[in-house]
Formats: structure tokens, sequence, C-alpha cells
């Protein structure tokens, strides 16, 4: 699923989700709470309060995708913030997945360059 397609934001919804909910549970949470367009693509990440499952809901061509993953002893190290939703890169997310923080003292950072002429 990671190797993102290029224009793919991930979005991770911050706090905590009733884990109990399906597709149209969280397509609505993502249109309602987060005013966001469930159908757009983008992956929309959420966790429940033990920080033990990560759900990925997002939109392929023709249907909605649910993907799930569960811990067995670690907690996801998700972040505590004031806002509802947060956007971050395909990298953090992986980062996430693999028990780590998202942001990374000694990751390299992103450069953008423009061309002069």
């Amino acid at each position: 699923m990671l190797g993102l397609i290029s224009g793919v934001k991930v979005y991770l919804a911050l706090g905590n989700t009733d884990m109990r909910k399906s597709i149209n549970g969280l397509s609505i949470l993502v249109e309602s709470q987060f005013d966001l367009d469930p159908f757009s693509g983008h992956l929309f990440v959420f966790s429940n309060r033990r920080k033990s499952i990560m759900k990925i809901l997002y939109w392929d061509r023709n249907g909605f995708c649910l993907w799930q993953k569960r811990l067995e002893k670690e907690r996801f190290q998700w972040p505590e913030r004031s806002e509802d939703v947060m956007m971050i890169e395909e990298r953090e997310l992986r980062w996430l997945m693999e028990g780590l923080e998202l942001k990374q003292d000694k990751a390299h950072k992103r450069l953008s360059y423009s061309i002069i002429y």
C-alpha cells in the first residue's frame, strides 16, 4: 500500500477513534468532522484510545478500501495535538507504523528548489 501515487496526501486523525467504526462511519467522520472529501483518494488514518490499532481509509477508483494494523504488544507513537487532523508525509506514516515518532531529529529534511532564469 505504501509507495503512494504522486499527489496523494496522508491525513492523521488526532485523538482517538472508535475502532468499531467501519467504512461508512469513518467516511462520515472524514466529511463531517474534518471537512475533507473521503472520495479524494487521499489516506485517512485513525487510531484507538490505547494506540494499538490503526485503520487507514481511502477511495480507490470505484470503492472504499479499509486497511487495519493491530499491534499485539507495542503502541503507536500517536501525536498529541489540539487540532482534529494533521497532514503528514508518507515517510512519517511509515515511521508511525514502525513504532517511531513522527518527527525524527536525525531525518533528512525535504528541500525545495526553484529554477532561476
